[in-house]
């Protein structure tokens, strides 16, 4: 009984957080849907990026920003060097006489959130719009972006990131779970607030901003989450648009393998986000942010308890065993072809991978 039990909880479990939740804001959104009151607004914008190694393409990310289609007398750029041993300073040295840019070099690597920290004091536009070095941004982000701003309910505006295929350059075609998650943000947005941002592209009302911990995984999350603590909403603009190659699959799975981390240290940072009387997104916090995290622990479970069944009784219970088998199976073998792939590359082209 403790095993059908268990087994059923599980499957339940792993069922909403993948499919029942996104039916669940489906139907939340056609019942209290919340349009971005979006109007004409020039305010003054900087641009903060912090960079460690970049010499590859901070001088192509400066132009890119530098040329975007906004007032060029309200449009600041800072960089944060942060401890680059690359030559990354020295293509920045070289646009120095641009009067828009302004530069912080730390000698000594700190770290992302603590370069962001460092560019803060530079940052004296009404809005901040916080980018990553690798991705190009489209001409017109910043318009879509404050044009968001405009409504005085939202305290920050994401755009989307547009995967191109590393093989052979289609625009956004890669993976059916990143397009997963844009469904997902774009409905949670809708309702009130997506949980945090994407890094390569999203800006916030300075006012909003505050120094956040110098060891922060997440700050593409708790800078947002702050936002909806204040009261304020955290909308997804599909219109500013960062365009970007997909990665390698090795890196993909550090990356998702760092943002688990930085979900457990929000916790930590961030505790108020428990307390649905504090969180006005609490549900979607505990479904989304939450729910995976459990998920894990859930499918161990869901595994041990039909094995068990798949001997005692058989049936449905032996199907769903050796369809789980089966996936991890081809889990395995994706991951282990994927890391002869990148044992492959030269050492430079590993390198570039990882930036």
């Amino acid at each position: 009984m403790l095993a059908k039990a268990t087994f059923w909880l599980s499957l339940a479990a792993v069922a909403y957080v993948y499919f029942g939740y996104p039916l669940l804001l489906l139907a939340w959104r056609r019942l209290a849907n919340r349009p971005v009151a979006r109007g004409p607004w020039e305010p003054r914008v900087t641009i903060v990026i912090a960079a460690h190694n970049e010499a590859a393409c901070i001088g192509a990310k400066i132009r890119n920003c530098l040329g975007l289609e906004y007032p060029a007398g309200k449009l600041r750029l800072v960089l944060s060097l942060d401890g680059p041993t690359d030559g990354t300073e020295r293509v920045v040295e070289s646009f120095r006489d641009e009067p828009r840019l302004r530069v912080v070099h730390s000698e000594e690597q700190r770290g992302k959130a603590a370069a962001l920290n460092a560019a803060l004091p530079l940052a004296d536009g009404e809005v901040v719009v916080f980018a990553d070095a690798r991705q190009r941004l489209d001409t017109d982000a910043i318009r879509h972006l404050v044009a968001d701003l405009a409504d005085p309910s939202v305290g920050v505006a994401g755009g989307e990131l547009l995967l191109a295929d590393a093989d052979d350059g289609a625009a956004d075609g890669v993976g059916l779970y990143w397009r997963y998650e844009k469904l997902l943000r774009r409905l949670e947005s809708d309702i009130h607030s997506m949980l945090g941002a994407s890094g390569a592209l999203y800006a916030i009302r300075r006012e909003l901003l505050a120094p956040i911990p110098d060891d922060t995984i997440l700050d593409d999350m708790l800078i947002p989450l702050r936002a909806v603590l204040a009261g304020q909403r955290v909308v997804f603009e599909p219109r500013a648009q960062a365009f970007d190659k997909a990665c390698h699959p090795a890196r993909e799975y550090r990356r998702k393998v760092r943002t688990l981390a930085g979900n457990y240290q929000l916790l930590t940072q961030m505790p108020a986000l428990l307390d649905p009387r504090r969180n006005p997104v609490f549900l979607q916090f505990v479904s989304h942010k939450l729910g995976r995290l459990v998920v894990p622990y859930f499918l161990v479970l869901l595994l041990a308890s039909s094995a068990f069944l798949a001997l005692t009784r058989g049936g449905i219970y032996a199907l769903a065993f050796w369809a789980q088998a089966a996936v991890y199976l081809l889990a395995l073998a994706g991951s282990l072809a994927a890391g002869r792939s990148d044992d492959m590359l030269p050492a430079q082209a590993q390198e570039a991978r990882e930036r």
